[in-house]
């Protein structure tokens, strides 16, 4: 049996009840493995481990809640660090305040990262801070960075990757100076972006590739782009992806979803919720799909899908904030500022949207048509029928005090005639 406990990013998996072997998960033995980096040791802890895993966080916090949670990220680092120990691989914290000149030795800026350092390279993980999320993350980094196909069940695999951002080029050996360079490249986006390669002709013939040539797959386009000017230098194959980095549709992912929601385009981001594991989510999403391959010529195009199954502790979040029922697939612009948002209406509301609907309302949104200072428009005409509601009233209370002093006037006028009347008498 095992519970999750919530820490500053992500979640904490502990383990309650031992469980039949071979499923028996990590739970944290107690033993201090991550280490308090300063200027006096982190050399040494560069030069002990294949790869530094390094947390750069503010000072500890005088409030006992934010300790709390400063305490459960490093339980999330123990962990990993438990689990992670017989790969060579070295877990750290380094303080902004306390250590500030080994961090700008370092190069860490933004506090709250994790920072991993492999050989000459430093890998910044922007992705949800749990030890499950930051394992895999690690696992993946301890992969060659470029992954050989060889025969048609491999290539099929390969296919089947729509998601992912990847490569793949046709070269002559593993002895190619091309191929080293198409490595060298691979290097530098591990393990974002995935590299593939071929030796064999009869699988560049089924991709139509010619030696030396590297195609590019953008994540669910059917077709790729061929990256011009073959054989590629490892700075043209750099240049060329960073370039085209961002896709036309992308998937939220633990890995890197922070890197993603940062990624806007002039403040938002077009995001489309949607349950591949549902009906209706796996239909909108195949019409999303198709509006993207459509319009993949659009540089300022990108929507970012997100699976609701795959973060379910941001449900209750996501409804609340902007005001929408995650129970269905919706598509909306969201700010990421204030987290403003608008959504498409849906005229019916059992019938998904058309792809010929979706492109028009997405061509409203990046004409400026459909956006985010709408609803702030749509506030203010609240705000503004509010207060003259309150005008409304204060005019007929001042009524209502005229026509009581009006009254008061005739009850005197009553009360001194009959008091005539008495004296005549």
């Amino acid at each position: 049996c095992c519970c999750f406990v919530s820490t500053e990013k992500g979640m904490l998996l502990v383990h309650l009840v031992p469980a039949d072997k071979g499923l028996e998960f990590p739970q944290y033995d107690g033993k201090d493995r991550v280490l308090d980096i300063n200027d006096k040791n982190y050399k040494k802890a560069l030069k002990k481990y294949s790869m530094l895993c390094l947390f750069y966080h503010e000072p500890i916090p005088d409030s006992k809640e934010l300790q709390k949670q400063h305490h459960m990220t490093e339980l999330v680092l123990e962990l990993a660090a438990q689990v992670m120990e017989e790969k060579d691989i070295g877990f750290g914290m380094v303080d902004s305040q306390k250590d500030a000149k080994v961090a700008k030795k370092l190069g860490l800026e933004e506090e709250g990262s994790v920072y991993v350092f492999k050989a000459n390279r430093v890998i910044e993980f922007d992705g949800l801070l749990s030890a499950n999320t930051l394992v895999e993350f690690l696992l993946d980094l301890l992969e060659e960075p470029v992954e050989l196909i060889g025969n048609a069940l491999e290539l099929r695999a390969f296919d089947r990757m729509e998601e992912e951002i990847r490569l793949i080029g046709y070269f002559k050996s593993e002895d190619s100076e091309h191929y080293e360079a198409f490595k060298e490249a691979a290097e530098q986006f591990q393990p974002y972006i995935k590299f593939f390669a071929t030796f064999e002709k009869s699988v560049a013939k089924e991709l139509t590739l010619k030696l030396n040539e590297v195609d590019f797959y953008e994540p669910f386009m059917v077709e790729p782009v061929t990256i011009p000017g073959k054989p590629h230098s490892e700075e043209e194959l750099v240049e060329f992806i960073t370039e085209h980095r961002r896709p036309t549709l992308r998937k939220l992912r633990a890995e890197d979803m922070f890197e993603t929601w940062e990624d806007d385009i002039e403040g938002i981001h077009i995001v489309a919720f949607a349950e591949e594991e549902d009906p209706d989510g796996y239909e909108f999403l195949e019409i999303l799909k198709e509006v993207a391959r459509d319009n993949t010529h659009l540089p300022e195009l990108s929507i970012i899908w997100i699976d609701p199954d795959d973060f379910p502790l941001l449900i209750p979040y996501w409804e609340k904030t902007f005001k929408v029922d995650l129970y269905r697939p919706q598509i909306g612009v969201i700010n990421v500022t204030d987290a403003d948002s608008v959504w498409m209406e849906m005229e019916d509301e059992e019938d998904l949207p058309s792809a010929q609907e979706l492109e028009d309302w997405i061509e409203d949104v990046l004409s400026g048509k459909v956006n985010t200072e709408d609803d702030d428009d749509d506030d203010d005409d609240d705000d503004d029928d509010d207060d003259d509601d309150d005008d409304d009233d204060d005019d007929d209370d001042d009524d209502d005090d005229d026509d009581d002093d009006d009254d008061d006037d005739d009850d005197d006028d009553d009360e001194d005639d009959s008091d005539d009347e008495d004296d005549d008498e």
